[in-house]
């Protein structure tokens, strides 16, 4: 194995790893519903994602945060998600058999979430990857959650890999600017759940995959 061929691989979750949008835009319609609105596009609401619960209940419902009902609708949307974990989230084309590939020539992989342990260990358990990954990191292990490379450094130090020699994936300019700050090589998700008229062009990446199958052979090509 070349110098250069790394060796670990981390993923941001949703939108990177896993295709979880179908969940919270049923979520995030049942909600509108319940509060007597018509419904709306679910790209409206897929293209929240990426700015969690509280950006996805504002879209949602139309709703500001500053608004003294916001909590009690947050609080319905985070129960009903974990009520129906997994129900309509499938692994992208593809990953499931990089990390196969990846842990077969001795690479580990991980996931660097911003998602709560409550929501992120469940979840990866019901998606079975095979093998499962080797590490998850999500805010309740670090003070400071991404863009602050805390939660990068951190998975490097467990998995006894340097920064230097990781790749992180993720959708969202956070994850680019964490995993730059931690000093691990970095690719870029245009696939993921990027807001309309945002271009992954711009968050500074390593390296850019517009499809999960582009970004298999990305990281496959660079264990040649």
């Amino acid at each position: 194995m070349s110098a250069n061929v790394p060796l670990a691989v981390l993923f941001d979750l949703d939108g990177t790893l896993i295709d979880t949008a179908p969940e919270f835009v049923a979520i995030g319609l049942q909600l509108r519903r319940a509060a007597g609105l018509p419904d709306i596009a679910p790209e409206a609401i897929r293209s929240s994602v990426s700015d969690g619960a509280v950006g996805m209940v504002a879209t949602a419902l139309d709703m500001a945060t500053t608004d003294p009902a916001f909590e009690q609708w947050r609080q319905r949307f985070l129960d009903d998600y974990e009520k129906g974990l997994g129900q309509h989230s499938e692994p992208y084309p593809g990953v499931c058999a990089l990390v196969s590939t990846l842990a077969s020539v001795g690479i580990k992989w991980g996931v660097v979430t911003n998602k709560l342990s409550r929501f992120a260990h469940p979840l990866m358990e019901i998606m079975a990857f095979d093998p499962p990954a080797d590490i998850i990191i999500t805010p309740d292990d670090v003070s400071h959650p991404k863009p602050h490379p805390e939660s990068l450094i951190l998975a490097c130090d467990r998995l006894n890999c340097p920064p230097d020699r990781t790749v992180f994936v993720g959708d969202h300019l956070r994850d680019i600017e964490a995993g730059n700050a931690a000093g691990c090589a970095t690719i870029a998700a245009a696939y993921g759940y990027l807001a309309e008229g945002e271009s992954a062009a711009a968050w500074g990446a390593n390296a850019i995959a517009d499809s999960s199958l582009a970004l298999s052979q990305l990281i496959e090509n660079q264990l040649q």
